[in-house]
């Protein structure tokens, strides 16, 4: 694996059942540090099972997920599930779908939640961890007057920054971003992407973004349809 790639993939195959076909067999993929990489495909098409794979939430039938750390390569899914556990909430941030705030917790509470669990995010800290959140938040333009607001009472648009600067907070190597956007509008969407990635960008964190709106593409280095690198997905067409 060279060191300019911080995640690799070989001849992953996933199914969800042993009785059925596999849903995902990919031959080869990789993510450089510091790229912002956009995978689009359709609905269904296994995006979300993807990103599951490549956060080690998943685990793969047949393959090697490996990503370097601390300037070794690890093999997610050769790892327990414990310390897939511990390497996921120390080195990869998830903004997921339904963004999963913990709804009892206020905002900042929601965002400083990775440090709690995870003693190197807090060492990467520049500062005390709710400084930080609280520069979070008036980088991703949330009021700050909004810290101490249930998640709950929050609007669509203020619930995805709050997730973003929770996936952010500690910069973490790789950022993974499962359509994130689909309820917004496109003048909403631009702004929240810009913003995302320009905090991204000045963690140095590696960005994996999907969705199935194309439109989005414009906003990251490199694009990736999924049905390109699923040999699956050709099976079942042909």
């Amino acid at each position: 694996m060279s060191s300019a790639t911080l995640l690799t993939v070989r001849d992953l195959v996933f199914r969800w059942r042993r009785d059925q076909s596999p849903c995902l067999d990919v031959t080869d993929f990789e993510i450089r540090p510091g790229e912002r990489l956009f995978v689009h495909g359709p609905s269904g098409s296994g995006k979300s099972t993807l990103l599951g794979l490549l956060g080690g939430v998943l685990r793969p039938e047949q393959g090697r997920i490996t990503l370097q750390v601390d300037g070794r390569a690890v093999v997610l899914n050769e790892l327990s599930d414990r310390a897939r556990d511990r390497l996921r909430v120390d080195h990869i941030g998830f903004v997921f779908q339904q963004f999963n705030l913990v709804p009892y917790l206020s905002v900042l509470d929601n965002i400083c939640l990775p440090c709690r669990f995870s003693a190197r995010r807090r060492q990467r800290l520049p500062g005390e961890e709710r400084a930080e959140a609280r520069r979070l938040l008036r980088a991703l333009d949330l009021d700050p007057a909004l810290e101490a607001t249930p998640v709950t009472r929050l609007s669509v648009g203020q619930q995805q920054r709050v997730a973003v600067a929770r996936a952010l907070i500690g910069r973490p190597e790789l950022l993974i971003a499962d359509e994130p956007t689909s309820a917004l509008d496109a003048q909403r969407q631009a702004g929240f992407l810009d913003l995302l990635l320009q905090e991204s960008a000045a963690s140095g964190a590696s960005v994996v973004f999907v969705s199935h709106d194309e439109r989005l593409a414009r906003h990251f280095d490199r694009q990736v349809a999924l049905g390109q690198l699923n040999r699956a997905a050709a099976l079942q067409e042909a």
